[in-house]
């Protein structure tokens, strides 16, 4: 039923509330959900907690290469 209740609000873009009630769940297909919304608003960090909490290693991967390149550029 919670789960219900959060993809209605994710579709009503109360996007924050839906998260909160995912990560309560542990709905990974929610957060997944939560973590691509974010993406396309250029939050990596913020999608990249959504993907990290989901188990989702495959999109949260293309986050970690970002972090490490521009964690070299800033070492070089």
């Amino acid at each position: 039923a919670l789960n219900r209740k959060a993809n209605a609000l994710f579709n009503e873009g109360k996007i924050e509330m839906a998260e909160r009630i995912f990560i309560t769940t542990g709905y990974s297909d929610g957060l997944t959900r939560v973590g691509d919304y974010y993406v396309n608003k250029n939050e990596s960090l913020k999608a990249l907690k959504s993907y990290y909490l989901a188990h989702n290693k495959r999109d949260a991967e293309p986050i970690y290469e970002l972090i490490a390149k521009v964690i070299s550029q800033i070492i070089k």
